[in-house]
């Protein structure tokens, strides 16, 4: 068995659909397809759940207008309802729905917000569905509540929780076509609560692993995965296998492919994942696998991507004779914790910790509550924070066998005249992060790829 998922480019008009409805009937082994709900036609376009939260919004400013705005959503589906000549039945069912879940708003704007974003996707399957039945496949919308996907009630940022794998493993057994909504499933509550944006990716890993699938195909409007940002690097490498870690690395660090957090439910099982093209189902694709050691799947050159990422901050802290005081780490760290902030990197000297972290996770009242704790609680004996930063990572199985790999990025970045203002290395020693001005990011990872790809 196979999960497909697809994501909004490839649902943004009748003919994407279309096509995705092609490639799912083309392989009896692709028994349940994730949607995502409709992206842009074109770059004037707005993507539907764009276009959705603009909805909420209107409606929690209390704004009679957002009748406007709810027709203009209702229409995209129409548009795409009347181009395969289903009727006005599915149309009527998408109105009702988005009306419905205006007039039974829920107490909270986040607990709203969230509802109103999951139509995009629920209606999305309900046409497919319409579509695939018109032609006499036997398929079926499938309510993620009635499969039993259960989320955290982290509204707009939810986890899966571990009954929702026993839940869903039902669906293997299922005759028909399975047509999913991804990106939201319901609280133990029964609430509507979604992934954080791009979490389509992340239901059909856990549909996946729920139903123990061969492989997971995401498709999407690119042929392979590429060594770096195609955005940035005209002509990238493409890659045609790499292993969860690496992908892991590079979805952090920038690499928009997937969402970050997809790749968890599918590596506890060991189940392949198949990047492919909406547009050009011939070409094979991009395949994340476990490193089993398997020597088919060996480390061509030592690094397999290049990623770039900005929005982050330094946290610098000192105090004198920190090696002897034991327990301080972790204190340190706790207090992040408690204030509710991850951390992505905490290189480290004798006498001083930093602490890398998203700006976006420490706004300023929690950094200057994080300062005062860390002078009152810790002692430390002084904090600095340096903002504007980036970080390149340089990803690759390869580097732990190949000598001379960090030499050669540092004299690449040092010969275009970027200063690295820090490096940490993985334990794995998959991964080397440098960090650097987030105004050097771009040239960067163009030195970096021009030095480990020279052959584009």
């Amino acid at each position: 068995m196979k999960v497909v998922k697809f994501g909004g480019s490839s649902l943004a008009d009748a003919g994407q659909i279309k096509k995705v409805c092609d490639i799912v009937l083309a392989d009896p082994s692709r028994r349940i397809m994730v949607v995502s709900a409709p992206g842009k036609r074109n770059d004037k376009d707005t993507k539907v759940t764009d276009m959705l939260i603009a909805l909420a919004y209107k409606c929690m400013a209390s704004e009679n207008s957002y009748k406007t705005q709810l027709e203009a959503v209702v229409e995209r589906y129409a548009s795409i309802a009347k181009d395969f000549n289903l009727g006005n039945e599915i149309i009527d069912v998408i109105r009702k729905d988005l009306q419905d879940r205006i007039n039974n708003r829920p107490e909270g704007d986040d607990k709203f917000m969230d509802l109103m974003k999951a139509a995009g996707e629920d209606n999305s399957a309900k046409l497919v569905a319409a579509y695939l039945q018109s032609l006499g496949v036997d398929a079926k919308y499938v309510n993620p509540k009635d499969a039993g996907l259960v989320l955290s009630d982290q509204f707009g940022n939810a986890r899966v929780l571990p009954e929702s794998y026993v839940n869903l493993q039902k669906l293997a057994n299922e005759k028909s076509l399975v047509v999913f909504p991804g990106f939201f499933g319901y609280s133990p509550d029964g609430e509507v609560v979604t992934f954080s944006r791009g979490g389509s990716d992340v239901t059909g890993s856990v549909l996946a692993a729920g139903v123990d699938a061969e492989v997971y195909e995401n498709f999407t409007d690119v042929d392979y995965v590429f060594a770096a940002n195609p955005r940035i690097i005209k002509n990238p490498h493409p890659i045609p296998f790499f292993t969860y870690e690496e992908m892991r690395e590079l979805s952090y660090a920038g690499f928009s492919v997937l969402h970050e957090e997809t790749l968890e439910p599918v590596f506890r099982k060991g189940i392949k994942v198949n990047i492919r093209n909406t547009n050009n189902p011939s070409a094979p694709g991009t395949f994340i696998v476990p490193d089993t050691g398997d020597p088919a799947f060996a480390p061509i050159t030592p690094v397999v991507g290049i990623a770039a990422d900005k929005g982050f901050m330094t946290i610098h802290i000192e105090k004198y004779m920190m090696n002897r005081e034991i327990g301080i780490g972790r204190k340190i760290l706790q207090i992040l914790e408690e204030e509710g902030v991850s951390y992505e990197h905490t290189p480290s000297g004798i006498d001083s910790i930093s602490i890398i972290v998203r700006r976006t996770n420490c706004p300023d009242g929690k950094l200057a509550r994080i300062t005062k704790r860390l002078y009152d609680e810790q002692q430390v004996d002084r904090v600095t924070v340096e903002y504007d930063c980036a970080i390149l990572m340089l990803v690759g199985r390869g580097m732990t066998r190949t000598i001379g790999v960090s030499a050669r990025a540092t004299n690449a970045l040092a010969d275009a005249g970027i200063n690295i203002r820090m490096i940490n290395q993985g334990s794995s020693e998959v991964s080397i992060m440098f960090g650097i001005n987030e105004w050097d990011a771009e040239a960067g990872l163009v030195a970096l790829y021009n030095e480990f790809f020279p052959e584009g």
